[in-house]
């Protein structure tokens, strides 16, 4: 027999914040009459279910009932249908213990309640569901007073149900902001059960990042933390025991230990449902569902049935994809559990890696022959989403797990294959790192080793130091020929890219030049990448800025430019209106540099691409620099003591935070923009005034410098004038933008194609660096 509750469990230890849980199922409970409250073993939702009640009990006049299933066994269920409804009677108090089975009927239940008006809670329903679901059907549909608050691992299935998720507490950034640990619910319970398990335990400014760190490795899962934090035997030992921890919180012993817990959750599972759950613990991280069917298909019928039936288990949690799809997720707890479970089926984790790192290949390679055009943001999102499982498949590869030659070569190719992610979705310090692996992991003379050669070369020569560069040098050299003895011309002419980048980050801007400009006047190589052509243009440019031949570099980007807007290619198109900004600098036509300045680190910023942002920045420094030098000494004044009352930076003061913004997210050495421009700061505000600007931009992140950098400013509006770079029919369009025209009236207007309107609409947000055509239509008011 189940321990039964008239009223509910009194709380013996205190009650982390959940206000806006409980507003929400007050909220639910004044609507509707079953309220499930869903969510994974140690989730919280008996406390939280139990919170509720408390706080409600005046709300019903015939009060709260609390009937706790737990202990009430599934096979006796089978055996006695009336178990369920018995412990309800028995928490209603019956008038007579010795009548308790004959009120335990249904119908009699439900007629003795009919003219009540309470509360029912049952608690831990997931192995009693469907005797839960027929009494709450039968309390719904034989009274009108009664409602019922659910928790369970798994949904009753009742039409008239309303669920309520339960998710873990939210982790704070182990490296943000940890001044006010109260203020996070995950700090604040560790801190609370810790200095009841080791008195004088307190969150300190030297333990609030491993608390922190230690809360996310248990996914914020209120359970785990308790448990760790109760293991903890002084107050300064935490740092030392920080894994011991974690290993008695899955591995404890005791009926309270999360591993118990979970055990009962894998019971309830169908064997399908185990063998998927047990599959996906090979993942690292949240995945979609076609990762979900190619790693843990095999043998299923029904993936996606499986899938959603372990959700409605509450092993599987829904999260959002950054395409607006959906993803799941398997707590770290849920997942070392499925991984256990693997492993003891023989062969079958090591054929589920591999089958991810095969399903990972095969996403990587398509991702790379789409990768010039359309869409390619959301492809950089979808591939930073599964950056774990890029991890885990590297790792399976070049790992101990791997082992085999196969499993090496596969590793090699995959690192080759996410050039582009490496290079360009902001993760080039990772990229060097497997690389460098898998290069010494296949000494041999392959396809896939020219490949990696090329791509480390071009890392080095982004990032690294002097050194770095040299090897990148030689290395990009090495690919080259190792391609050609080979035969394989297309990863020669990526070599050569890189060979000549060498040039140009070398200081040889003069063979920089020769080098590019022999390899666009040769024919596109067959199997080469489509954007390669695009770049080496780039690359073009920046050489002749270099030589101070500015107004062939503007040429040749502008024609980059408006290639990568036919075709929807953005990325190479960021690179060329960097260059197109470096060489209007060249000119110190600064009008004319800061729009596509602007737009460089608006693309940048969306691919979180960190190699173009801090160049970028560092051209906006410069360019803001260049405004102090536009003026007269008194205009200059006069301005700067405009914007202080206004609250704003004037150029130089603006050049100095941008520059440490720029500093805090670079990943490769200074160049001569960088350094003209921290010249120019410095000699123009004086040391100390440097910085503390400085020391600003350092310390704002990453979206904070982009935001301050790419500000509206009224100051730098009224500066730039009419001189924005745009055409006079963009000029044009721009106007009839701020009316509120749509494409079609603008193409109407105009008596042009609409397609024309839209590509108009493009180009005027890519100079001016704007985002949306509110922005436009602001722009035009300034300048009006």
């Amino acid at each position: 027999m189940c321990r039964t509750s008239a009223e509910p469990p009194v709380e013996t230890t205190s009650f982390v914040d959940r206000r806006a849980e409980e507003a929400d199922i007050r909220a639910l409970l004044t609507r509707a009459r079953l309220v499930t409250l869903t969510g994974p073993a140690g989730v919280g939702k008996s406390r939280l279910a139990a919170r509720v009640a408390a706080r409600l009990t005046r709300a019903f006049p015939d009060g709260v009932r609390f009937v706790q299933l737990a202990g009430l066994d599934a096979h006796d269920d089978r055996d006695d249908p009336d178990l369920v409804p018995r412990a309800v009677a028995e928490a209603l108090g019956p008038p007579d213990p010795e009548d308790v089975d004959a009120l335990a009927a249904l119908d009699v239940l439900a007629d003795r309640l009919r003219a009540r008006r309470l509360l029912l809670v049952l608690d831990n329903c997931e192995h009693l569901h469907r005797a839960c679901a027929e009494l709450a059907g039968a309390l719904l549909h034989g009274t009108t007073g009664v409602r019922i608050l659910v928790t369970s691992r798994h949904r009753l299935g009742l039409t008239e149900e309303h669920l309520l998720d339960v998710r873990p507490l939210p982790v704070p950034d182990p490296d943000g902001d940890l001044s006010a640990p109260h203020r996070h619910p995950a700090l604040a319970l560790f801190a609370d059960r810790a200095a009841a398990a080791a008195p004088g335990f307190t969150l300190t400014p030297a333990n609030r990042t491993t608390v922190a760190h230690l809360c996310r490795r248990l996914d914020g899962l209120p359970l785990a933390i308790e448990l760790a934090a109760a293991r903890l035997t002084e107050p300064g030992a935490l740092n030392a025991n920080t894994d011991e921890l974690l290993t008695t919180v899955y591995d404890g012993h005791g009926h309270r230990t999360l591993r118990a817990a979970i055990d009962r959750s894998h019971q309830l599972c169908t064997s399908e449902e185990r063998l998927v759950w047990a599959r996906a613990s090979v993942l690292a991280a949240d995945f979609d569902l076609e990762t979900a069917e190619a790693v843990c298909g095999e043998g299923i019928d029904d993936v996606v049935a499986v899938v959603a039936a372990l959700v409605g288990k509450s092993v599987l949690s829904r999260e959002p994809g950054p395409d607006g799809g959906v993803r799941y997720r398997l707590l770290g707890a849920l997942r070392q559990y499925g991984l256990d479970r693997l492993r003891e089926r023989p062969g079958e984790e090591r054929a589920a890696r591999r089958r991810h790192r095969d399903r990972t290949q095969a996403r990587a390679s398509a991702y790379e022959q789409t990768w010039f055009g359309p869409g390619q943001q959301h492809l950089a999102a979808r591939l930073h989403a599964d950056r774990a499982n890029l991890r885990a498949a590297l790792d399976f590869s070049l790992g101990a797990n791997g082992g085999a030659p196969d499993d090496a070569l596969a590793g090699l190719r995959l690192a080759g294959s996410l050039w582009f992610h490496w290079v360009a979705g902001g993760a080039p310090g990772e990229g060097a790192h497997w690389l460098d692996r898998a290069l010494e992991a296949n000494p041999g003379p392959s396809r896939e080793r020219a490949r990696a050669l090329w791509v480390a070369g071009l890392l080095g020569l982004l990032t690294g130091t002097s050194e770095d560069r040299a090897r990148g040098r030689r290395r990009a050299e090495e690919a080259r020929a190792l391609a050609r003895r080979l035969g394989d011309a297309a990863e020669a002419a990526h070599a050569g890219y890189v060979i000549g980048v060498g040039h140009l980050l070398g200081g040889e801007p003069a063979a920089a030049l020769r080098h590019f400009e022999d390899t666009v006047a040769r024919d596109p190589v067959p199997g080469g990448h489509a954007g390669l052509a695009g770049l080496e243009r780039v690359q073009l440019a920046c050489a002749l800025a270099s030589l101070g031949e500015a107004d062939r570099a503007v040429a040749v980007c502008e024609d980059v430019v408006r290639v990568c807007e036919e075709y929807g290619e953005e990325w190479v198109r960021s690179y060329a209106l960097r260059a197109l900004a470096l060489a209007h600098t060249v000119r110190e036509d600064w009008h004319r540099a800061e729009p596509p300045a602007r737009a460089a680190l608006h693309i940048a910023h969306a691919f979180n691409d960190v190699l173009g942002m801090a160049p970028a920045l560092d051209l906006l420094a410069l360019i803001e620099t260049s405004h102090d030098h536009d003026h007269d000494q008194h205009e200059d004044e006069r301005e700067h003591e405009h914007e202080r009352e206004h609250g704003r930076d004037h150029g130089l003061e603006r050049a100095a935070v941008l520059l440490g913004g720029a500093d805090s997210v670079r990943a490769a050495p200074f160049d001569a923009v960088r350094q003209d421009a921290e010249t120019r700061a410095r000699e123009g505000l004086g040391r100390r005034a440097y910085e503390r600007a400085y020391r600003r931009g350092k310390a704002s992140g990453r979206a904070g410098i982009v935001t301050y950098a790419l500000g509206e400013r009224e100051s730098a509006d009224r500066r730039s004038g009419p001189s924005s770079g745009l055409t006079r029919r963009e000029t044009e369009v721009a106007a009839l933008v701020a009316e509120g025209l749509a494409n079609q009236q603008i193409a109407d207007r105009l008596v042009i194609a609409r397609r024309t309107a839209e590509g108009h609409v493009e180009h005027i947000l890519g100079k001016l660096g704007f985002a949306n055509r509110a922005q436009i239509a602001a722009w035009v008011a300034t300048h009006s």
